[in-house]
This record gives C-alpha cells, sequence and structure tokens, in this order.
C-alpha cells in the first residue's frame, strides 16, 4: 500500500529549494514546478518564489548564462536549440536574446566543425551534394543557423579538395 506524502508548507519549500539552488542554477519555473510536485499551497508557492528572488537564490538571467555557456561549449547546440530550452523554461525573451547575443558566433563555428568532421565520416551518401545535404540536416537538428553551417561545410569542402 502507498502512502500519501503530506505537503509541504511555504517554510519547508523554502528550505528545501534554498539548499538546491546553493548547489547549482534553477530557474523560476523549475522551482515552481517542484512546489506543484511538492503539494505547496498556490499562495505559498508566491511568497516562497518572492523570497528565493529577493535573497538572489533564483536569478534567471545567470540561470540562462550559465545554461547557454553548458550548452553550446559542452553539448555542442545551436543558438535556436538553445533559445526553445530556454523558452521551455519560461524565461523573459529579451533575458534570452541578451545572453544568445553576448556568445560570439566563433563559438557556435567552433562548436560545429568538429561535429560535422565526425557525421561526415560516418555518414554514407553517393553523391558530395547528398552528403552535405545530410550534413546541413544534422546541423540544423542540432539548433545551428544556415549561416554557421555554410561557414563550417566551406572550410569541410575545401579541406577535402586539398588532401
Amino acid at each position: 500500500m502507498q502512502t500519501v506524502k503530506q505537503p509541504l508548507n511555504g517554510q519547508q519549500a523554502y528550505t528545501r529549494l534554498s539548499a538546491l539552488c546553493a548547489r547549482s542554477e534553477h530557474c523560476q519555473q523549475d522551482m515552481l514546478d517542484k512546489m506543484r510536485q511538492w503539494g505547496v499551497a498556490e499562495a505559498e508557492q508566491a511568497q516562497v518564489m518572492a523570497r528565493l528572488v529577493k535573497e538572489q537564490y533564483v536569478d534567471d538571467a545567470r540561470y540562462a548564462r550559465a545554461f547557454a555557456n553548458d550548452k553550446v561549449h559542452y553539448d555542442r547546440w545551436g543558438r535556436r536549440k538553445v533559445e526553445q530550452a530556454l523558452h521551455q523554461k519560461r524565461i523573459d525573451p529579451a533575458v534570452c536574446r541578451d545572453v544568445l547575443d553576448a556568445v560570439p558566433p566563433q563559438d557556435y563555428v567552433d562548436a560545429l566543425m568538429p561535429l560535422l568532421q565526425q557525421k561526415r565520416h560516418t555518414t554514407k551518401a553517393n553523391s558530395p551534394y547528398e552528403l552535405n545535404q545530410k550534413l546541413i540536416r544534422y546541423a540544423l537538428s542540432r539548433g545551428y543557423d544556415m549561416e554557421i553551417i555554410r561557414q563550417c561545410i566551406d572550410v569541410e569542402d575545401e579541406d577535402e579538395f586539398l588532401d
């Protein structure tokens, strides 16, 4: 028989969430989702969230910067994919735009080049045109803009002719 968990009150939720935020960055939407999951009353959710923001445990702009940095440099996501993920987290579009504009375009190129080189070696195609189309689709699925993709594909093609 499954026991029903007791819903948390505002103070208990604040204690848990502040400890969670002290360990890693989280956005307001993450915190609201957790409180709903724990059964915290709506009015208490607003109070807890206001306190977390006031005490700077939660800062959506700081979260967005850390998230974008991690996704571009470690997971090698393109701008569009990062932007979509931040939108799903309900981060303010102005904050997203500022954060993503701060990432230099060269960082996207540096992230995409090794991905395309690796993908080029494992992709089967009947012609160079077909191979480039497959690489473009792959890069688009990773969230890269066509301009960045073209830069990387053009460099790849030039390298192929030099060999």
